[in-house]
């Protein structure tokens, strides 16, 4: 096994989530767990969808079945089993379970660079400066926490 795909045990445990093609016509469809093991290695190692290698297949397949599999909830469906599972093992301490977001970017904007708004719509929130005093930051940091009226339902 090589790394960055899944093992035997692993596949058993996702296998029943993981869709199978039921046309008749057309190419034959590729096997999932080929598919699945080419998303991986692309999410395991961050390299761009092209530099794949072959022995995936196709880039631009291995990212149509992620993109099909992102959009029917197919991922969502895998970490909620591996949730659960790990959990009934006592695995998971849900006082720290986060999503690493390290590595989410941002629009220039956030950086401080116009927005490109067209005049005739108003789009500036109401915004705090405190956090950049309280993150030991200058005045004129760009971060700001933006303030929104929280609307509840009545009851």
């Amino acid at each position: 096994m090589k790394r960055h795909e899944l093992t035997d045990e692993q596949w058993e445990l996702v296998s029943p989530l993981v869709p199978r093609s039921t046309a008749e016509t057309g190419r034959p469809a590729k096997e999932p767990r080929l598919m699945l093991n080419g998303i991986f290695w692309i999410l395991g190692t961050g390299a761009p969808w092209r530099d794949l290698p072959e022995r995936f297949g196709s880039c631009k397949t291995v990212h149509r079945y992620f993109s099909n599999w992102r959009r029917a909830g197919v991922f969502a469906a895998i970490i909620e089993t591996l949730q659960v599972k790990l959990d009934k093992e006592g695995l998971i301490d849900w006082e720290l379970w986060c999503v690493d977001g390290a590595n989410v970017r941002a629009s220039r904007a956030a950086a401080g660079a116009d927005k490109k708004v067209s005049n005739c719509t108003p789009t500036n929130r109401r915004t705090t400066r405190w956090v950049a005093r309280e993150a030991g930051l200058d005045r004129n940091s760009t971060w700001s926490l933006t303030v929104r009226e929280l609307h509840l339902p009545s009851k």
